[in-house]
């Protein structure tokens, strides 16, 4: 019988752990939504952006990638962002596609214009950058030395 309940009190204990680490990797990953509002940007090409990436301005994350679409008529890229409450975005802002670091991962990045008036929940980012792709840059000069080389 006393057998039985150590098993219990240490099963229970387990059960407990586990919980925190649930809910320590909750935290971590911090996938509650913040409450903010939302936009929209399209671009070109998402450049391998995702759904829970950063949005940030100036390095400071001030949101979140929360949906990517395809927009049927004109077959660009709409990726819609939560914005922090706190913070308001000039409507004349721009927006790109940034690596994270050379190993991968990317953010989108907003680069704040200069106007009064602020973009509202629902507004649509135009002014758009997009990636630029590592592969074809390396590709583009490798094949622009190998043209120097045969035309000297």
């Amino acid at each position: 019988m006393q057998r039985n309940t150590l098993e219990t009190v240490m099963g229970a204990i387990v059960l407990l752990a586990a919980a925190g680490f649930v809910t320590l990797a909750y935290e971590a990953a911090d996938i509650k939504g913040n409450g903010g509002y939302e936009i929209i940007a399209e671009f070109g090409s998402t450049g391998g952006l995702s759904v829970g990436d950063d949005v940030r301005i100036s390095g400071i994350k001030v949101g979140r990638i929360t949906e990517q679409s395809l927009d049927p008529i004109t077959y660009s890229a709409r990726i819609a962002m939560a914005i922090a409450p706190d913070i308001e975005i000039p409507a004349d802002s721009s927006a790109r596609i940034t690596a994270a670091s050379l190993l991968g991962g990317n953010y989108l990045e907003l680069m704040p214009g200069a106007e009064d008036e602020m973009l509202a929940a629902g507004a649509v980012i135009y002014d758009t950058r997009d990636p630029v792709s590592i592969s074809d840059l390396l590709g583009k000069m490798v094949f622009s030395s190998g043209n120097n080389a045969a035309s000297q």
